[in-house]
């Protein structure tokens, strides 16, 4: 494959996961800021609170069936088609969440309105990952296969970085004047204009030479064809419950966003906006290092490169808390992006690793179960026990630290066990 259309295959999975990241850390924005006072009942703050977090991991919830869906299209009838689909329905989802009347306005159906499209959300991303990965995977020439599958994560950085700008403004609005002026909606009508460019930019790729290669191949056979998802269940159930498991450590982005906000807020009384403020140059920090990080990983083995990745990571936790005791904004700054570029070593090369363990015929439901089972289970939990961990231990980080290494070792020893499965060259 022609270098310059591997390039344009990953600037591709580039964009379409930055905008699928944007709209995922609007609405976590959104959630916490004020979806509560916006589309559940004014009279009861609890109500508000428990709405729109119960809204936020309805998405999460969601994920898995979009695995299924759009694994089942991107395996039968190809990746291109998959991917096309996803991002028309994650655009026009996040766009009309920007158009939705709020509770006093319309009552029960304005949070039956945004559960509805947070689901399609769910769905839509669900499908998007896998697909990215596999077009940028299968479109990389020999040696550069996990360099070229991180484009496809080098998207959640970037997005985290344009919903900060974006909301660099309002967030610093009352909450009453951001509701009652309407400038609570410009984010999600920005998405419009990020899913037109998504569009151009996937609508001209080429589809994968690999899916091509095993439809000719499935078809000379002349076997009736049975559902990725069941043939998934039954030819490779250990390697899917692995590859959830090695995939825990993807998440610990929650940990070093969602979680030190809560951390440094709740334990150490700092403001919200300062910690928000070093989140984004935190953000920029992974944006910078993760594709120079990717590309050297490419000059060993990538198991061992992981593993050394996630021992790292759990390192770093223990240097991050002490560092961020000072409670500066540029002590969060040094102390998180500690973590967090031993974590974008991790979470840049797994994508091209997990694609290697699951046969082509397949691979994008296997490869997308994979990620968002993950992220329906430990996406939500993590937050979850997290900030359990928060509340119950308050300054003292030891337990905190403890159950981020938990999570790294689980991946680690997922990692050792799948390191025999490889299907590159099929």
């Amino acid at each position: 494959m022609p270098n310059s259309s591997a390039k344009k295959v990953a600037f591709a999975a580039f964009i379409g996961t930055t905008i699928e990241w944007y709209d995922f850390y609007i609405y976590a924005l959104a959630s916490v800021l004020f979806f509560g006072q916006l589309f559940f009942p004014y009279d009861n703050p609890f109500l508000q609170v428990l709405g729109a977090f119960a809204t936020f991991a309805v998405g999460f919830l969601s994920r898995p069936l979009g695995a299924i869906i759009f694994g089942h299209i991107g395996d039968r009838l190809g990746r291109k088609k998959s991917l096309i689909i996803t991002l028309l329905l994650m655009g026009i989802a996040t766009t009309c969440v920007g158009l939705l009347p709020s509770y006093p306005q319309a009552g029960i159906t304005a949070p039956i309105l945004l559960v509805g499209l947070r689901i399609l959300q769910g769905i839509a991303v669900g499908g998007e990952w896998g697909g990215a990965v596999l077009m940028a995977n299968e479109h990389a020439p020999k040696g550069l296969k996990n360099f070229f599958s991180s484009f496809a994560q080098w998207g959640s950085p970037a997005g985290n970085i344009l919903a900060l700008l974006v909301f660099s403004y309002i967030i610093s609005l009352p909450t009453d004047k951001l509701i009652d002026s309407g400038y609570w909606r410009i984010p999600f009508l920005a998405s419009f204009v990020l899913l037109i460019v998504g569009i151009i930019a996937r609508i001209t790729l080429t589809e994968s030479p690999v899916f091509i290669e095993s439809a000719k191949k499935q078809a000379s056979l002349k076997q009736k064809e049975s559902v990725p998802i069941i043939e998934v269940f039954k030819q490779a159930t250990p390697i899917l419950i692995l590859a959830i498991c090695a995939n825990v450590l993807s998440f610990s982005g929650i940990f070093s966003n969602t979680l030190m906000i809560g951390y440094t807020t709740m334990a150490l009384g700092i403001e919200k906006k300062v910690i928000v403020d070093a989140l984004f140059w935190i953000a920029m920090v992974h944006f910078i290092a993760q594709p120079f990080i990717s590309y050297f990983s490419e000059k060993f083995s990538a198991t061992r490169f992981l593993i050394v990745s996630a021992v790292f990571a759990m390192a770093s936790v223990f240097l991050l808390f002490p560092i961020i005791q000072a409670g500066t904004k540029t002590s969060f700054i040094i102390g998180i992006s500690l973590n967090v570029l031993c974590y974008s070593g991790f979470y840049g090369v797994i994508a091209g690793y997990l694609s290697r363990v699951f046969p082509a015929r397949i691979r994008y439901t296997g490869l997308s179960m994979s990620y968002q089972a993950c992220a329906a289970i430990f996406g939500s939990l993590i937050p979850l026990l997290g900030g359990y961990i928060i509340y119950e231990h308050g300054t003292n980080w030891l337990p905190l630290a403890l159950f981020y290494c938990g999570l790294a070792m689980l991946s680690i020893i997922s990692i050792y066990l799948l390191s025999g499965y490889h299907y590159y060259d099929e």
